[in-house]
């Protein structure tokens, strides 16, 4: 297995992981206009809500890190570091990595894991009158931070090749701009197929 399948695995793990997760997005709109309407409309508001609401939108935020940091997405200090080389920026993410995000995120996980055993230990549960088992919500601690982790890993190795090679490997795509495009223009009953045509090839210029 060569180095890019390698960090396409990761990539792919990762992009997976985080598509998997944003459905729950959907379960969390659900959620909130059901209690909307029961506590407004029947007057009937519901006591555990309020725990179930802090759990999607917890495992939603915790599982998307991986996959934003597979995408290059997080927010990034970028006025100096944009004008450096591939290698100096590669040689300076590999530092920040090994300094920062390797002992962070390895604490995150073997604490989150501890966390988790404890709370399964004792069957923890919220403190309500219709209580709900806390221990599979902070399962998702350590898994995440064990996918976020395998990711940085992949990203340190990116950084290596780069340091070697003076050129950043390519990461895997997920949707383009053009395709965006494309796909809204589809359905479009408004726009002629030569102002479509114009619209895709003037997205694919775009920068992300």
């Amino acid at each position: 297995m060569n180095v890019q399948r390698i960090l396409h695995t990761a990539d792919h793990i990762s992009t997976w992981v985080g598509k998997a997760s944003a459905w729950l997005i959907v379960a969390l709109m659900l959620v909130v206009c059901t209690e909307v309407f029961k506590r407004y409309a029947l007057n009937a508001p519901t006591s555990w809500i309020f725990d179930v609401n802090n759990m999607l939108y917890g495992t939603l935020f915790m599982l998307g890190g991986a996959y934003t940091l597979a995408h290059d997405g997080h927010v990034r200090g970028d006025f100096f570091y944009g004008r450096m080389r591939p290698r100096t920026q590669a040689t300076l993410d590999l530092v920040l990595y090994t300094v920062f995000f390797l002992p962070g995120i390895a604490a995150l996980t073997w604490a989150g894991w501890t966390y988790f055993n404890d709370s399964l230990g004792i069957n923890e549960q919220t403190f309500n009158a219709v209580p709900i088992p806390l221990y599979p919500f902070k399962f998702v601690i350590p898994l995440a931070g064990g996918i976020v982790l395998m990711q940085g890993l992949a990203e340190m190795l990116r950084c290596a090749v780069c340091i070697r090679t003076g050129v950043w490997t390519s990461r895997l795509k997920d949707a383009e701009e053009s395709d965006v495009v494309a796909q809204q223009l589809a359905s479009s009953e408004f726009v002629d197929e030569e102002a479509k045509q114009l619209a895709i090839e003037q997205s694919k210029g775009m920068k992300g």
